[in-house]
């Protein structure tokens, strides 16, 4: 151990060698980021100045864009920054908080998409008990839990991960901190503490997981029973944006993750990460503003009061 070089500084991996190249990585990052900062802001504002959002759904859907929001505000400026400056390095305590936060986005996602659930099965299938079950006091309670979630989770992996010295390199092969690629570095040959962290962090996915199917389980045979046609059409449309919503949250999360590390990473395993650090928070604006009417009338009614000149 004492001629071994402990590591400080990791080297992250650029999307290419040619100036042009990261030229356009650059730009195409920047627009797509500014695409999810407008529509994240936009739907946060909207929820908040429209006194007819003021319902459960909408006070999770606001938290829901907060955290895409950080999500996706951790790791692609930085990426943005490596192209431009040419400076591909990062301090292990810069690392330590990127690890840290995109741990906690992803969980507290992932815990709100799970309350999200909740709220639809409770506005469906027990209408008659629905201001009970989803009271401002619940609602609260719910979104901090969602928090804490990951705050916990997020404490216990990064603890793991930098729990023991890195000297094995100081190349990863991913274009921002990803525990994974962080393991292959560590001194030690095996870290049980975050194989720990590992099962945890699966379990609480796959109870979330099973907890959604359920939820949609009863959701779609209560919708079913209904009498009229358009009373099926509006209570499958109104839990479409969620569910296309946890849909693609849990194909690009979990399909990286399952996805093994290799050795030698290629392109392809930047686009796959890519898709799951970008798309979700990109998408979930778009996706919610669409095919959701409510939104669409108080987006209207926000931009001709601001804007009554123009319009």
């Amino acid at each position: 151990m004492a001629n071994q070089t402990f590591i400080t500084t990791f080297l992250l991996m650029s999307f290419s060698d040619v100036w042009e190249l990261q030229i356009l990585h650059a730009v195409s990052f920047f627009l797509i980021y500014l695409a999810a900062l407008m529509g994240n802001l936009l739907i946060i504002l909207v929820i908040t100045m429209d006194q007819h959002l003021q319902t459960p759904m909408y006070f999770f859907l606001r938290h829901l864009s907060f955290i895409d929001l950080c999500y996706i505000s951790v790791t692609v400026p930085k990426s943005i920054l490596i192209s431009l400056a040419h400076r591909n390095s990062i301090s292990i305590t810069e690392c330590v908080i990127q690890i840290y936060c995109i741990v906690l986005f992803v969980c507290a996602e992932l815990a709100l998409l799970t309350v999200m659930s909740y709220d639809r099965y409770a506005a469906i299938c027990r209408p008659l008990h629905y201001e009970t079950l989803m009271s401002r006091g619940a609602c609260v309670q719910m979104a901090a839990g969602s928090w804490v979630t990951g705050n916990l989770a997020s404490i216990t992996h990064t603890g793991s991960t930098f729990s023991e010295p890195f000297c094995k390199g100081n190349k990863l092969g991913q274009f921002f901190c990803e525990i994974p690629h962080l393991l292959k570095l560590s001194c030690s040959q095996s870290n049980t503490a975050e194989l720990g962290s590992i099962i945890a962090f699966s379990i609480l996915g796959l109870g979330c997981f099973l907890f959604i199917i359920i939820s949609y389980l009863y959701i779609f045979s209560t919708v079913l029973k209904l009498p009229s046609t358009e009373g099926r059409s509006k209570a499958f449309f109104t839990c479409l944006p969620h569910l296309i919503v946890t849909t693609v949250f849990f194909t690009t999360v979990f399909g990286a993750h399952v996805k093994p590390t290799s050795d030698t990473p290629s392109v392809l395993d930047l686009l796959v990460s890519v898709f799951y650090v970008v798309v979700p928070p990109t998408l979930n604006p778009a996706i919610y503003s669409l095919r959701n009417k409510d939104m669409k009338t108080a987006l209207t009614k926000l931009v001709r009061k601001q804007f009554p000149r123009f319009l």
